[in-house]
């Protein structure tokens, strides 16, 4: 009897697993066909706008109606001609003709005063800030791809740029990186670094203004490959705008990604939280401070010139055909390399309190284990999930089972943008880790080949990623990359996502650095 009831829990469990997938796959589909309508109500508009301008159009005509009835009727009650003074007043006028002309002299003046400089005048009174609020654009898979691509072609110039420093320090061309070697220690031996630096801005504007009057002309040291444009579809079906909107959200997250990276490390240097890194500018910026002060300027920027082209076009070149050299003496190299972001400090921290934690609970589990019980028998017991044992469903081994840490499992919804239909790629259900796996549970019963089995150590990339805030957990999820799926796989709507993470983040360092160690020996 007992086991009739378990068995129909079980059941009707996965029937409300199953339904509750059916609502995040309508939610996802409701969320499109709302953005079709809000669409198609803006086309129909038009001709509410239509009639609005009409009647705007005919008060207009009867303003104008009126002003011209005011205008007559006012032109009508001025009098014909005005009239003559008497004769006992012209003397008096003449008395005060010549005030009249000099205040007539001095308003002319004042009025071509302030018809010059009335408007810069009224900049400098005061006027109140006017709260402008910009109207926000409503999200759309055609502008989101429009503007990063618009971001692309911008950033083309100074990448371009980059990319011939780059093949300068690296030799790319022998030819042009000795003679611009020996062009630029020429000119800082001389005193001329500034003035070449600006004749060669005059050089690039220069070129600039013939390509844009049609020449052709190429000065780039690394040849320019033109990529292939892909015509922008008109008609899009919901899993095609749904896949859109993911790529460009995922190139959107690496790029703001490294940028995040960049400025954190940055403040991170500036405010000491590496002191030993943080030290060694602090004495540098000490250094260049002293030197200002007691050398002269031409000497202090021979040295710096020089040192800056040695650097740029000789030790960079070695250290890069020598990265273990580079690892071990490049020290601005080694400095930034060093440098935390706020993520890597967390989970410093984060691993600090784990392992008091891990060895307050060892201590504690060694106290409390029975007698009887032998390390063998204790890692031979069986983990048995809703539908199973652990192994028998994932067709593992009996000694992978979940950490203790996710024991009954994370759950959430398996995103494979590598099929087409939204029925496909996505599946509800549990996430499992183990010491070695990453193992997904289908909540669709009897459907043991729609789980999915990833091996830690096939792992590519992890990363954090926000799908849509209208699925369960605000939308968040993790995105894992292995080398059998072109596109990552989303693991979504996970109620408990950072904890996951930190999870499958640690496992997976925890078994390459010991398959790293190992291959060293």
């Amino acid at each position: 009897m007992a086991a009739g009831v378990q068995d129909f829990n079980r059941t009707e469990f996965d029937r409300l697993n199953e339904i509750k997938g059916h609502l995040e796959i309508a939610l996802l589909e409701k969320h499109f066909l709302q953005e079709e309508l809000r669409k198609l109500r803006e086309e129909t508009n038009s001709e509410m706008l239509r009639q609005e301008l009409d009647r705007e159009r005919q008060r207009r005509m009867e303003l104008e109606q009126k002003m011209q009835e005011v205008l007559k009727a006012r032109s009508e009650e001025q009098p014909a001609q005005p009239q003559q003074p008497p004769k006992g007043q012209s003397q008096a006028s003449n008395g005060t003709g010549t005030e009249r002309r000099s205040q007539g002299l001095a308003s002319r003046v004042q009025k071509w005063f302030y018809e010059r400089f009335g408007e810069y005048i009224e900049d400098f009174r005061f006027q109140p800030e006017e709260n402008t609020v910009e109207t926000e654009e409503p999200l759309s898979a055609r502008r989101l791809t429009e503007n990063m691509r618009r971001l692309k072609r911008g950033a083309k110039p100074v990448t371009n740029f980059v990319k011939n420093l780059s093949a300068l320090s690296d030799w790319y061309s022998i030819y042009t990186s000795a003679i611009a070697f020996t062009v630029y220690m020429n000119a800082v031996w001389h005193g001329w670094a500034i003035p070449m630096f600006l004749f060669l801005a005059i050089l690039r504007l220069s070129l600039n203004y013939l390509i844009a009057r049609g020449w052709r002309i190429q000065w780039s040291i690394v040849p320019e490959v033109s990529e292939a444009v892909e015509p922008a579809k008109e008609d899009l079906t919901v899993s095609e705008k749904f896949q859109l909107v993911l790529d460009v959200a995922q190139k959107a997250q690496n790029l703001f990604g490294k940028m995040a990276d960049i400025l954190e490390k940055i403040k991170n240097l500036f405010m000491w939280v590496q002191p030993e890194t943080t030290q060694k500018l602090y004495v540098a910026l000490w250094a260049a401070f002293l030197a200002s002060c007691f050398f002269p300027y031409r000497l202090v920027g021979l040295a710096v010139g020089l040192y800056a082209g040695i650097k740029f076009f000789l030790i960079d070149f070695i250290f890069k055909r020598c990265p273990r050299l580079r690892a071990k003496y490049d020290t601005p190299y080694i400095i930034w390399r060093s440098l935390p972001t706020d993520p890597q400090l967390k989970e410093r921290a984060g691993a600090t309190v784990s392992r008091r934690l891990q060895t307050a609970s060892s201590r504690s589990y060694v106290s409390s284990a029975p007698a009887g019980l032998s390390k063998d028998e204790d890692a031979g017991r069986f983990h048995s999930t809703k539908k199973g044992n652990f192994h028998e469903i994932f067709n593992l081994t009996e000694n992978e089972r979940p950490l203790a840490v996710c024991e009954n499992g994370w759950r959430c919804c398996l995103i494979n943008r590598d099929r087409k239909m939204p029925t496909d790629y996505i599946r509800n259900g549990v996430l499992y880790v183990t010491e070695n796996y990453l193992c997904f549970e289908s909540s669709k019963s009897g459907s043991s080949k729609r789980n999915k089995v990833i091996k830690l150590m096939d792992i590519t990339d992890i990363q954090k990623y926000k799908v849509l805030s209208v699925l369960p957990g605000s939308g968040m999820g993790i995105a894992v990359s292995t080398p059998s799926t072109q596109k990552p796989l989303v693991f979504g709507a996970m109620v408990h996502r950072d904890e996951a993470f930190e999870t499958i983040f640690s496992q997976y360092m925890k078994i390459t650095s010991a398959a790293a160690s190992g291959g060293d020996s």
